[in-house]
């Protein structure tokens, strides 16, 4: 009886020692992705600074991709968590969530250096990518959200949400990239990049901006001659 007992026990000290592990090896993972990227990280740093064998990585995740595709889910989803947390506050207007939503992440961003550019805009295998657009798509619905919201409220006009939700996102992606290509950020130039796209992204579904009409084209600052050959006759 006692040793049959104790079998629970055992088991229950594996799991956690498995766990324990995976959790070293992801945390190692982040943080060689932050100082050389995802193209230079190798299994064997990662191992090293996990204080773990290399072969026993893949004890718990079966190749490099499958390695390096949970450590960003995990980055993703924890910002995405960040997102909702600031986009769900009650009490306040649509524009302001979405314009604190912005600040937020893009501060954070800036604040990430190696490892966020690593995630925003470094190359990857294609596998490991699927993550980021998953991540990127997941982040769109967010803002969408809010979006519907303040249509439906009246505080914006007719739009289209998931559009701009979508807009808005490659926004602020876009918004981070040359700051982080000279990292680190000083403090007051995050502020000032955060506030910077912040408004603009606001300004962009709570302003006074036409929605497309199907079938129009877009009103050119320099008109172009429909059939440019005319004039070489």
């Amino acid at each position: 009886m006692p040793e049959a007992a104790e079998a629970p026990g055992r088991g229950r000290r594996a799991l956690a020692r498995q766990a324990e592990a995976r959790r070293r090896i992801l945390d190692a993972a982040r943080l060689v992705v932050g100082e050389q990227g995802f193209a230079a990280a190798q299994v064997a740093v990662v191992a090293a600074l996990a204080d773990i064998a290399t072969g026993s990585i893949y004890r718990h995740f079966p190749s490099k991709a499958s390695l390096f595709s949970e450590m960003l889910r995990e980055v993703c989803q924890r910002e995405l968590a960040v997102a909702r947390a600031v986009l769900s506050e009650e009490g306040r207007s649509a524009a302001e969530r979405i314009s604190d939503a912005v600040a937020t992440f893009v501060d954070r961003a800036l604040r990430g250096g190696g490892l966020s550019y690593a995630v925003i805009v470094e190359p990857m295998d294609p596998d490991i990518d699927q993550v980021r657009l998953v991540a990127r798509a997941d982040l769109a619905a967010a803002f969408a959200a809010v979006i519907a919201e303040g249509i439906s409220s009246g505080e914006f006009s007719d739009q289209n949400a998931q559009v701009r939700g979508a807009a808005i996102v490659g926004a602020f992606l876009e918004g981070v990239v040359a700051p982080l290509g000279t990292r680190p950020v000083p403090v007051e130039d995050r502020q000032a990049i955060a506030a910077e796209i912040s408004a603009f992204c606001e300004a962009a579904v709570a302003g006074a901006l036409p929605r497309a009409q199907p079938g129009s084209r877009p009103r050119l600052s320099v008109a172009l001659d429909p059939d440019p050959e005319k004039k070489q006759k």
